[in-house]
């Protein structure tokens, strides 16, 4: 069964109109999504090596994602492994003062405390 990735304009999580906004945040918030995309924004991997850079996640659920973000048309497979599309290395751009705030806030939140998720 092909993954279908969340389409603007079709129901998704959150929006049964499927605005845009609501259709990526639905596909970025699938478990390893985020990963996935960060990985390949440092350098293109093939499935072996993105799963290794992924903490080993399970092949199915990379196999899974890869499907949806290439529906998505945010990465493709090409000689030497998946590498971001334009469209895909915009988004992770785009994303990128998000990244920031979340460092702002971890060095806000200060350190973990123990017995607290890590």
């Amino acid at each position: 069964m092909e993954a279908r990735p969340p389409r603007p304009g079709v129901p998704v999580r959150g929006s049964e109109t499927g605005r845009p906004v609501m259709a990526a945040l639905d596909l970025l918030g699938r478990r390893w999504t985020m990963r996935i995309l960060w990985e390949l924004n440092q350098a293109p991997a093939g499935f072996r090596e993105l799963q290794r850079r992924c903490e080993r996640m399970s092949s199915s659920v990379l196999s899974t994602r890869i499907e949806e973000l290439s529906g998505a048309h945010l990465l493709a497979l090409e000689g030497d492994g998946y590498r971001l599309t334009q469209l895909g290395r915009e988004l992770v751009e785009a994303l990128n003062p998000l990244d920031a705030w979340s460092r702002r806030w971890a060095e806000e939140m200060g350190p973990p405390t123990s017995g607290g998720p890590e």
